[in-house]
């Protein structure tokens, strides 16, 4: 099940995944933490197999479409769909025109995998490739229905 867990972000398991969401560096979860916590428009949800948190997406609606700020999925489920299924849930729920997200080189695959575009934004930080992904969202013709 896909839910809200922004009123829950302090909880171990939500805190677990946001901190997978960060990897390598743990000390920025409690400012993701916080960025949650003080934005309103920053929404946070997870998803939920069989009472397990198994994955993690919070993301943002910036007009020119949605923009994940974190996805994260435990170790020991990855590999399974729940990343892809994810993001298959806003584009049900939210129907937006595009999706965006920033990652570094490992991440790049998996945007590519489900038909992200994928660009290179350079070194952003020093020694750090980034990578801007965009999945343009095919909306139903209105005549087709």
């Amino acid at each position: 099940m896909f839910m809200n867990v922004k009123a829950q972000i302090r909880e171990p398991e939500v805190m677990e995944l946001l901190e997978y969401a960060v990897f390598p560096e743990p000390e920025q979860v409690e400012t993701a933490v916080q960025s949650y916590e003080s934005h309103d428009e920053y929404e946070l949800y997870a998803y939920d197999d069989k009472e397990l948190l198994v994955g993690l997406i919070g993301f943002e609606d910036r007009g020119e479409g949605l923009y994940i700020r974190h996805i994260s999925v435990l170790p020991e489920n990855r590999r399974k769909g729940y990343g892809r299924g994810m993001i298959l849930e806003l584009m049900l729920e939210r129907n937006p025109e595009l999706i965006i997200a920033e990652t570094d080189e490992e991440g790049v695959d998996f945007y590519r995998s489900i038909g992200f575009m994928v660009f290179s934004m350079g070194e952003v930080y020093p020694g750090v490739e980034r990578f801007r992904c965009e999945y343009e969202v095919e909306q139903a013709d209105e005549e087709e229905q």
